[in-house]
């Protein structure tokens, strides 16, 4: 009798228990009687995999704030779509220690995991059991994964990678690894590891668009893009999905990557003299341009695309007259327009966005001043041309350029002194080769002869070794990665400081040379930035150093950094070809004018005879030192002054009889 009386008061006990249970969301044991019994039976392996919902939380988590909308996609996906007490577990203490085994645990009871005597033990065979049912609504491969992304949100991020890893490891989670994937991706991202966990993220969304991490996989393609230096290590990852749909905030970035991703294209198929397919890559660049709002912080960039790609087409307009007139001159003239009215206003940015468009400003104001100047108005170039503020990144190649616009409307003094603020100590590592062609011309059209021929003296004493080095490089039979290894040693050696020889001070030339082509410049970033990212692994704690994650990570970035120098090289060889084609014809200038003014001495030199040495070509100049209000006429004596650089005006006290008509030829044959 006591045997029976015993069960029944358990069970009334147990009964009234649950009846007065104030919180339903309670729960013991890892059991959460909160859900619908109703969903009790699902299993988490049988429900089919959606992302829509988890990329949907996560994208309305901060839409301003890309950090936030990371954290949040971490939140959300980490969650099983079939599992009813995933999210609760995921966020408290179960993810992070995963609770033992039924069997293990002595105070869980089989009937539905309450054990409300604490002084019986319960029988050894149980008359009720729920046989292959995880009653932590769990399973012990899906619990792994929740200690990873624990340890995730506890920003542990070198212990969620490892873990994550070691999932992918096991064949037998293979249901499970598309998600450890995705934890540590973004757990490679946070430790600083773009190029790595780009690689990861790639390698989800090969899988295909089906998945539940596809769409949030993508917008962690605009999170790397905005912190490498070079955003064209995406451009590629984007182009091939550009078929799928975006999500609203990111669609802007979206069309003008795109947009980025076709010139950049283009301009490789111009290269390789596939004009008809260039056409439409640069056509693609305009329509995309246009799917831009004009209040978004990406319409200025890809207004400036637009501008580059209308003037492409202008540029097969052969003379002055037919540029004014070209409707593709035109469109780019009022593209870069629009630029610099976009950029004016700096409310509501933040200091990144400013920086970004002060830059994108100059470029504008360079591009129309080399419009007009191509189009022969050479008083619209200058205006632009002196625009651009002293100091920044265009401000040295303004000054330069504006010296050939100075020159065509004859003044001269403006022109040189230009020149002396680019010949200046300060600039001296800078490639300005022209410059002393320019120097040298001014000076004969003034009958300067003497001058003009010591000019061009050491213009072939500085440039004619340059051009002897690019010669022997570009002949030998090298692989493409052996072009760029003759720039990164110069580079290494700038690096540490090491003592250089005189070849090693021309290859440094021809360094700053190449890079003055930008997109070798950003693959040269890209590549150092993925050897820092190497580096970077051997300041991560030991466990990771050398763990079997981090070995192949570094074997994926070498993979990574092969291609780039691959291309880096192919990039640099073209370069260096046409500075070689570019250098050989200065040279050949500087020959002409070198027996043009030979020639003219010879002539003067026999009207001397000839007259009794009573003629002269030359006489001195009236001239004055009188300045404006604001201004301070300082003589200049062959020092320099960084606050002086870019004021100097050269005056000069001597030349032709006839001045005013000294470049009036040049002039009139230019605007035919």
């Amino acid at each position: 009798m006591k045997r029976l009386l015993r069960p029944l008061c358990l069970a009334t006990l147990g009964l009234s228990l649950a009846w007065a249970t104030p919180s339903p969301a309670q729960s013991f044991e890892g059991l959460d009687i909160s859900q619908p019994n109703k969903k009790k039976k699902k299993k988490p392996t049988r429900k089919p995999s959606r992302g829509k919902k988890p990329a949907a939380a996560a994208a309305a988590e901060d839409a301003s704030d890309s950090d936030a909308s990371e954290a949040s996609a971490a939140g959300d996906t980490s969650t099983p779509a079939a599992a009813p007490t995933a999210t609760g577990t995921a966020e408290g203490t179960a993810a992070s220690t995963p609770p033992p085994a039924a069997a293990e645990t002595p105070a869980a009871a089989p009937s539905m995991g309450l054990d409300l005597t604490s002084d019986v033990p319960p029988p050894a065979a149980p008359t009720m059991s729920f046989d292959a049912v995880d009653v932590s609504g769990k399973s012990g491969d899906r619990q792994r994964l929740d200690v990873a992304i624990s340890l995730f949100k506890n920003e542990e991020y070198e212990k969620a990678a490892m873990s994550s890893f070691e999932m992918l490891q096991d064949a037998k989670l293979a249901g499970l690894h598309l998600e450890a994937r995705y934890v540590m991706a973004k757990a490679l991202y946070r430790m600083g590891l773009y190029h790595s966990s780009l690689g990861e993220f790639s390698k989800i969304l090969a899988v295909g668009p089906e998945t539940k991490f596809f769409r949030t996989s993508l917008e962690w393609l605009f999170f790397i893009s905005r912190k490498t230096k070079n955003e064209t290590v995406i451009l590629d990852e984007i182009a091939r999905y550009a078929n799928q749909e975006f999500p609203e905030r990111f669609r802007s970035e979206f069309h003008y990557l795109l947009a980025r991703y076709h010139f950049v294209r283009g301009k490789a198929l111009d290269q390789v003299g596939r004009a008809e397919d260039a056409d439409k890559s640069f056509n693609e660049v305009k329509r995309l341009a246009l799917l831009i709002p004009k209040t978004d912080v990406f319409y200025p960039r890809a207004k400036f695309l637009e501008g580059l790609s209308f003037f492409r087409f202008g540029n097969r307009a052969k003379s002055a007259a037919e540029k004014r007139t070209d409707i593709n001159t035109v469109g780019a003239i009022e593209a870069m327009k629009e630029v610099i009215r976009v950029t004016r206003s700096t409310g509501g940015l933040d200091a990144e966005q400013i920086s970004a468009n002060q830059k994108l400003r100059e470029l504008a104001f360079m591009q129309l001043a080399r419009t007009h100047y191509g189009m022969q108005q050479n008083r619209y170039a200058l205006f632009y041309f002196n625009k651009v503020e002293r100091g920044t990144s265009q401000w040295l190649e303004s000054m330069f350029e504006a010296s050939w616009a100075n020159y065509r409307v004859g003044q001269y003094e403006q022109a040189l002194g230009n020149l002396i603020t680019l010949s200046s100590p300060f600039f001296r590592e800078e490639y300005f080769p022209e410059a002393m062609i320019l120097k040298a011309v001014i000076y004969y059209e003034n009958c300067r002869y003497r001058e003009s021929s010591l000019i061009l003296q050491d213009f072939e004493r500085t440039y004619l070794p340059v051009h002897d080095q690019l010669e022997l490089i570009t002949k030998k039979q090298m692989e493409a990665s052996e072009y760029y290894g003759v720039l990164s040693d110069v580079q290494k050696k700038n690096k540490d400081g090491l003592e250089k020889s005189e070849t090693d001070v021309i290859l440094e030339r021809i360094l700053r040379l190449a890079l003055t082509d930008q997109d070798l410049k950003k693959t040269n970033e890209s590549i150092l930035e993925l050897e820092g990212e190497m580096d970077a692994f051997g300041e991560k704690g030991d466990t990771f150093r050398y763990s079997e994650l981090s070995k192949q990570l570094l074997e994926g970035l070498k993979v990574q950094r092969t291609s780039l120098i691959e291309k880096a090289g192919i990039m640099a060889k073209g370069k260096l070809e046409t500075e070689l084609v570019a250098l050989k014809q200065l040279l050949a200038n500087g020959l002409r004018i070198k027996f043009e003014t030979v020639s003219k001495e010879k002539e003067f030199l026999e009207e001397q005879l000839k007259a009794g040495g009573q003629v002269s070509i030359v006489k001195k100049y009236r001239y004055s030192v009188a300045v404006a209000d604001d201004q301070l006429y300082w003589p200049y004596e062959g020092e320099y002054w960084r606050d002086e650089l870019g004021t100097y005006q050269y005056t000069l006290t001597k030349g032709c009889i006839q001045r005013d008509s000294a470049n009036r030829t040049i002039q009139a044959s230019e605007s035919n």
